[in-house]
């Protein structure tokens, strides 16, 4: 057999064959980058979800766990809950502690900074408010520094994106630096981002929480000493809240109809909230501070201004003195001195008391005294007496 003949036997593809085979490859081709497509489609999205809804759960999550710790170790004298508003809340509790040792903190940090584990004491502007935390020192029993901090969530207009309508949330502990927890957050509809209940007692001694409205917001302790007897009204309505109720939108920050959210609206409650750690008082305070007195005029009204220092039991010794009581009486009197006319909370530089309730040609006599959480009194001052002329 010739070579020509051999190979004359043998057929290729055709043209037309050639054309079914690439068109039916196209048509496959396309099916599968089709469903290539889709499932990309469908990853992307579903990465896109799941990380807005990661983003909600962390920011919940970790108001969850910090507000649980409001009131946590802090003692008599020091507020809990410090600032109530719809998006800001401020409050004291023992979150961290850096002594490997501590059983009073909630976490232990040995690089914690001590700036970050214990009471502030220098004055500090509350995010979102006009309130400012005094520049105060609080004292745990024994005379030791408080240990719980301050701790500050808030949100804010978030200036890092295009939208007007999107919140970073931020976290705050004393006078530190805010750190940004979450971003793309929204207002769930009108609601607020955080609302507050309080606890209500009836005359059957039974309790239950009642919303505060939102409209009485912000409340803050403006009182310096927790429970002292200028600690009424507004300044100690907060110290009833007992559940917040924190509610926000995350978004993927997406436009239009690739925008998809995730939403939480849930109370958290304040287990410690209400308690404090009582001081254990020792001997009765020591006093140390001598009263001065003089006639003023600041309005053109003769009045008797008060002035004295801290006593000696205030930044030393026990250190458990909590407010100041003023006497006053007539001259000539040789009665007793009766109930003081007024109380002073301790916590101050120093103190000054106008007294615009005398009378011109009288003359008075007056003296002071020291207050611990006993309560037991100092010894009185050595009286004073003035002439309102």
């Amino acid at each position: 057999m010739t070579m020509e003949s051999r190979f004359g036997r043998e057929r290729g593809f055709t043209l037309i064959e050639l054309l079914i085979v690439t068109v039916i490859f196209g048509i496959v081709l396309t099916g599968a980058l089709g469903f290539m497509t889709v499932q990309h489609q469908a990853f992307f999205k579903g990465a896109d979800q799941l990380m807005t809804l990661q983003n909600l759960r962390y920011a919940y999550q970790t108001l969850e766990i910090d507000l649980t710790t409001l009131g946590s170790n802090v003692p008599e004298g020091q507020p809990a809950m410090v600032l109530a508003g719809d998006d800001v809340i401020a409050f004291t509790g023992d979150y961290t502690s850096n002594l490997v040792n501590d059983v009073s903190a909630v976490y232990i940090d040995p690089d914690a900074p001590n700036g970050l584990v214990q009471a502030p004491r220098v004055t500090i502007n509350i995010p979102n408010s006009s309130f400012a935390w005094p520049d105060t020192v609080y004292q745990a029993p024994g005379g030791t520094p408080s240990m719980a901090e301050l701790i500050i969530y808030f949100f804010e207009p978030d200036l890092t994106t295009e939208r007007t309508d999107d919140y970073v949330l931020r976290r705050q502990v004393n006078d530190g630096a805010p750190e940004v927890l979450a971003r793309n957050l929204l207002k769930l509809g009108s609601m607020p981002f955080f609302r507050y209940f309080g606890k209500r007692t009836y005359t059957s001694q039974s309790s239950e929480l009642d919303s505060i409205p939102d409209g009485d917001l912000p409340l803050f302790h403006s009182v310096v000493l927790h429970g002292s007897a200028t600690d009424t009204a507004n300044s100690a309505r907060g110290d009833s809240i007992r559940a917040v109720r924190v509610s926000f939108r995350s978004t993927n920050g997406r436009p239009g109809a690739a925008e998809w959210f995730a939403d939480v609206s849930r109370i958290i409650d304040l287990p410690s909230a209400g308690f404090g750690i009582k001081m254990t008082c020792g001997d009765e305070p020591i006093l140390g501070s001598p009263l001065n007195l003089q006639v003023v005029t600041p309005d053109g009204t003769p009045m008797v201004r008060l002035d004295w220092l801290p006593a000696t039991d205030e930044s030393v010794g026990e250190k458990d003195v909590i407010r100041y009581v003023l006497y006053r009486r007539d001259v000539p009197n040789s009665g007793d001195w009766g109930d003081p006319f007024l109380s002073i909370p301790a916590g101050a530089a120093g103190y000054t008391y106008d007294d615009a309730t005398v009378e011109v040609g009288n003359t008075y006599q007056y003296a002071h005294a020291a207050q611990d959480c006993t309560p037991s009194l100092s010894p009185l001052s050595q009286t004073q007496q003035i002439t309102v002329g």
